[in-house]
């Protein structure tokens, strides 16, 4: 594999780390567990940042005017990427309602 495929590849990886975590918030936020969602949240915070930053890095070196290979594992990447972020914002947002439905029935 090369330099490039490797660096798209960790961008997936991170990004569906990402995902993962959030995930596991979600599960964790259904069975009132709000601790162990505050941690996942935080896991994928950590792991979307070094998905941005990969992203962040390819953008940078295009704007440089860098050879940047373009390729379907290059385009899975970024659509990993941006369904990670968008999972992350509806799993808050599902995280919340739990939260508020365990207050309401205490």
């Amino acid at each position: 594999m090369d330099e490039h495929n490797e660096v798209v590849m960790n961008l997936i990886v991170n990004a569906g780390n990402a995902k993962s975590s959030a995930m596991e918030a979600v599960y964790a936020a259904k069975k009132s567990d709000f601790e162990t969602a505050k941690e996942k949240f935080k896991e994928a915070n950590d792991q979307i940042n070094k998905a941005h930053n990969t992203q962040t890095g390819l953008i940078t070196a295009e704007a440089n005017e860098e050879n940047i290979k373009i390729n379907l594992i290059m385009v899975h990447a970024q659509d990993h990427l941006m369904t990670a972020i968008t999972f992350i914002d509806l799993a808050r947002e599902l995280v919340d309602f739990y939260e508020i439905m365990s207050t309401e029935k205490k």
